[in-house]
């Protein structure tokens, strides 16, 4: 899959994800729209007040008095819906967060013992804390800047054209370049952010295994190879993180610029139409706040738009987690087992991890009621596989095993499980 579809396949999966939350999602969007709507009326009634100082001795102080009270009123309406959107948005974020984090959790709890015994647990920790935090990071990024960014680019363009449509022709016509830089900069960063998070992962596992096994390393004298195992991986973490970090920096000022270029290019527009009569200075005044504010939101995009695709690249890992088949269901006929008689037998058994690699051949062992059997070996004989095998941790290749009389592919994981006692070696 190309990194394309896969991002678009996240970002469907984390629409979805907001199902749950679609009343507070509709109620976010309107106070945008409102804070939005409110900002960009200020700088109207800027330019309406500028209009109202013609000359010495000529300013309506009555009109700039009404005027400053629309000002301060409307930006107390600006206020309050800025207030209440980042508490909602704060909602939803974290509650999609924590509902994505109960999801990977039930599931790991089905997941098959294979997939665990092929996966560091610190990789999986890594998942579930570390790029579910950094998901919560750039969805809430989005809901307040991207969110609001979006509209109010649409609604400078709407402010724009109703006051002179040859300015904004230069605005639109001006447009591309801010787009084509940020699009540029930004598909270069999303392969260095998921190399990044991968890394980062394996990282935290090879700690976690180090901190378990420390005894072990330290008594077969492995400390200098655990040492470059980990300086191996923290290169590559700070190569992939320099990397990210420095197409995500490109982002602003390679936009800012470009933006510059657009607010030069309105300003002299603007003066030229003024000067012929086309429009006010007060009107000139509005234009020029408008394009300042029309290029803030590009600016603050392309800074979200990197936090954004090491969002989408740690979702992605979250739900490779989830997405991972659970443990194979037991059989719709599958029999309870509520108390064994002793009898254990295996049949021509035969087992092996990786296909190329048998490890059990054709073994046949009968244990009856009552007898103690010690099975020993060297390290990698397949003890613990036998274990495994008689729970159900993994299902043989060939032959079968019985309990109590019963394939134990016929009984219920829970009610085989059951009536065993294990004691592990570290216990």
């Amino acid at each position: 899959m190309n990194r394309n579809s896969s991002s678009a396949k996240t970002l469907r999966r984390v629409l979805g994800e907001l199902e749950g939350q679609k009343h507070l999602v509709v109620l976010s969007f309107l106070l945008a729209l409102a804070s939005v709507a409110g900002t960009l009326f200020v700088p109207i009634l800027v330019g309406r007040a500028i209009d109202e100082i013609v000359g010495p001795g000529q300013v309506d102080f009555g009109a700039l008095g009404r005027i400053g009270m629309q000002i301060a009123a409307t930006a107390a309406v600006v206020a309050l819906s800025q207030w209440l959107m980042n508490i909602i948005n704060n909602k939803i974020t974290f509650c999609v967060t924590r509902e994505v984090r109960q999801k990977a959790f039930a599931h790991l709890q089905t997941l098959p013992l294979s997939y665990l015994d092929a996966h560091p647990s610190g990789e999986i920790v890594s998942r579930m804390i570390s790029d579910t935090e950094q998901f919560a990071d750039g969805l809430l990024l989005g809901f307040t800047q991207l969110f609001t960014g979006v509209l109010t680019i649409a609604g400078t363009l709407g402010f724009m054209l109703s006051l002179d449509w040859r300015i904004t022709l230069v605005v639109v016509v001006l447009t591309p370049l801010s787009l084509f830089a940020a699009k540029f900069i930004a598909t270069r960063t999303y392969d260095m952010f998921k190399l990044q998070s991968k890394t980062l992962g394996e990282q935290t596992a090879l700690v976690g295994e180090m901190l378990d096994g420390e005894r072990v390393v330290q008594a077969f004298s492995r400390e200098r190879q655990a040492v470059e195992a980990f300086d191996e991986i923290n290169g590559r973490l700070k190569k992939y993180t320099l990397r990210a970090t420095f197409f995500s920096s490109l982002t602003n000022p390679v936009t800012r610029f470009v933006n510059s270029i657009v607010y030069a290019c309105v300003a002299l527009t603007g003066a030229l139409v003024a000067v012929t009569g086309g429009i006010t200075v007060g009107g000139l005044s509005v234009f020029l706040s408008y394009a300042n504010q029309y290029a803030k939101p590009f600016n603050d995009i392309s800074g979200v738009v990197t936090e954004l695709q090491n969002a989408m690249a740690c979702a992605g890992r979250v739900f490779e987690l989830i997405d991972e088949p659970s443990e194979t269901a037991d059989a719709p006929d599958a029999m309870t087992l509520d108390h064994a008689d002793g009898r254990v037998a295996l049949e021509n058994v035969s087992f092996r991890y990786v296909p190329d690699r048998p490890l059990i051949e054709t073994l046949n062992v009968s244990v009856q009621p009552g007898e103690r059997v010690a099975i020993v070996g060297p390290t990698g004989c397949g003890k613990t596989t036998l274990i495994n095998l008689l729970m159900r941790f993994y299902d043989v290749n060939g032959g079968e095993i019985r309990v109590s009389g019963e394939k134990i592919t016929n009984l219920t994981r829970r009610s085989l499980r059951q009536n065993f006692g294990m004691v592990l070696q570290d216990t």
